[in-house]
């Protein structure tokens, strides 16, 4: 029975993680940009739901031998990337978007800026934002570095191992099924953040009421591992610690990780209060050592900002894996 769930879950977790890298790339805009609808080159993407569903790679530059043409990419206004010294992360998009100023105030407090508003954090000197760095030219440059519109192997790999470890760990309780619906959107939004800065409304907010919302279907089902009333508690608890934090140091904590620790608190909720303090705990812990690794290898500063999604995220994962093992 486990080795056919987590054959199953790769299956799966390949499969959407080869239609992750386009919807990607058409979310990795500024906030008051429309979602891009054309490849590096400016041929048009199509497909099912208005192009958003599909493989990444354009067929049209495929057959013209894979060469891109930036100047045939007429009325784009993406900017030529280049990485600062101090980036966070060198494969990481230029010009980060945020909804708020994120810088990140020392490596213990690791921070991303998500969505509604331009970065502000390139005031402050050697921030290692790459907005410090970005020249427009005349001419029109491809996308932006790191949201390239091409397959990428990494993240059908990494999604089909966060699916199996999910299977392997909950076994055929019925909240696998919602981990394994969820594990794509989440990975989804950590290359979102990764490339871009942003947290995305159209995914953080509609993933909240999805965990709560299936976990609840779950709940009513036999031999389920948790508890739904924890599960929105726990929502509802790590989105107002996110909150308070924001209230607080509004440059160190962007307001779209306050709206991904709703889903995440639901989440975590599901296997009881511990589970939800180890992984809210791992997500700093894991952003922490990040930072100041960047800081010892002198590719960033104090103040430099990093995309603390993915760390959430990842340490969210370590703690249903946690959860669901001790269940």
């Amino acid at each position: 029975m486990y080795a056919t769930l987590i054959v199953v879950a790769v299956l799966w977790g390949s499969a959407t993680g080869l239609l992750l890298p386009r919807a990607a790339y058409r979310l990795s805009v500024e906030p008051e940009d429309p979602y891009r609808d054309s490849c590096d080159a400016g041929h048009p993407i199509t497909g099912p739901a208005q192009g958003w569903i599909g493989t990444a790679g354009c067929a049209t530059c495929a057959a013209a031998g894979g060469v891109v043409t930036p100047a045939g990419a007429a009325g784009r206004t993406d900017s030529v990337a280049t990485a600062a010294p101090g980036r966070a992360e060198a494969g990481q998009a230029a010009l980060p978007r945020t909804d708020e100023p994120a810088t990140a105030p020392g490596p213990g407090t690791p921070t991303s800026a998500p969505d509604d508003s331009p970065d502000t954090a390139d005031s402050a000197p050697d921030t290692g934002n790459d907005a410090d760095t970005a020249s427009a030219t005349t001419t029109p440059a491809p996308v932006l570095r790191g949201a390239r519109y091409t397959p990428s192997v990494p993240v059908v790999v990494i999604t089909a191992l966060v699916c199996a470890a999910l299977a392997a760990a909950t076994g055929p309780r019925p909240e696998l099924a919602v981990w394994l619906l969820l594990a794509p959107f989440a990975v989804l939004l950590a290359l979102v953040d990764r490339n871009v800065h942003r947290l995305p409304d159209q995914l953080t907010l509609p993933l909240a009421v999805a965990a709560a919302a299936l976990l609840g279907i779950a709940a009513l089902l036999p031999h389920d591992g948790g508890s739904w009333p924890t599960a929105l508690l726990g929502g509802l608890v790590l989105g107002a610690c996110y909150f308070v934090l924001f209230l607080i140091n509004p440059n160190g904590m962007g307001f779209g990780d306050v709206k991904l620790a709703l889903s995440l608190g639901v989440v975590l909720g599901w296997y009881g209060w511990m589970v939800l303090f180890v992984g809210a705990f791992a997500g700093f812990l894991l952003g922490s050592l990040y930072g100041i690794g960047l800081i010892l290898m002198r590719r960033a500063n104090r103040k430099s900002a990093i995309p603390f999604g993915p760390f959430m995220i990842a340490g969210a994962l370590l703690g249903v894996l946690l959860g669901a093992l001790a269940v």
